[in-house]
């Protein structure tokens, strides 16, 4: 049978490499979120910069985890799944950057959905490694924050400054992920 994740190993090597990651997640997002949000009030050089390079950073720590997910068995398809939707999501908002903050919002919208879908179904077959659920609760939210960014690009209200709270919510949960996993790899040490 051929799914679209593959099933995920659940050693505590396989932890490690992903709490580090996570803790370089929610560092990037916060200084990213923090430097749209000083810039978001008009679409100019520094605010594309970041809109492209945002999309770009996901597609090098979804590499950094495919190599992890590798040699511990991991969700490889659903990690390829995210790169292609990361790298063609950076093309899409370098060329909707042209047209406006509405066409941003679209195809950043289109891209939470899409990459929380994934997130959402990739937590839930590592929820063995522990601090998952943090994992499964933002892709869903993802979602949802993406159907919002394509309505209010429908709007008069259309604003990058809801984006750079997105990619601060997101850092925090993976701030949590990271500091559960190590709670949970802790204990099965202590065990």
């Amino acid at each position: 049978m051929d799914t679209l994740i593959d099933p995920v190993s659940t050693t505590p090597g396989a932890a490690a490499p992903l709490r580090k990651l996570y803790f370089l997640r929610f560092a990037f997002a916060a200084v990213w979120a923090g430097l749209l949000f000083a810039s978001a009030s008009e679409l100019g050089p520094l605010s594309v910069t970041l809109l492209v390079i945002y999309p770009l950073f996901d597609v090098a720590a979804a590499i950094v985890d495919v190599r992890s997910a590798k040699a511990n068995g991991g969700p490889l398809r659903g990690l390829y799944l995210n790169i292609a939707l990361s790298t063609l999501t950076g093309i899409g908002l370098a060329l909707a950057a042209t047209s406006g903050t509405s066409a941003v919002l679209r195809v950043w919208g289109a891209w939470a959905i899409t990459a929380g879908l994934v997130q959402l179904v990739v937590g839930a077959l590592r929820r063995g490694l522990g601090g998952q659920w943090a994992m499964i609760a933002s892709g869903a939210i993802s979602t949802l924050a993406g159907a919002s960014f394509i309505a209010q690009a429908g709007g008069d209200n259309a604003s990058l400054s809801s984006l750079a709270g997105y990619a601060f919510l997101g850092g925090v949960f993976f701030l949590v992920s990271a500091l559960r996993m190590t709670r949970t790899a802790k204990t099965a040490v202590a065990a």
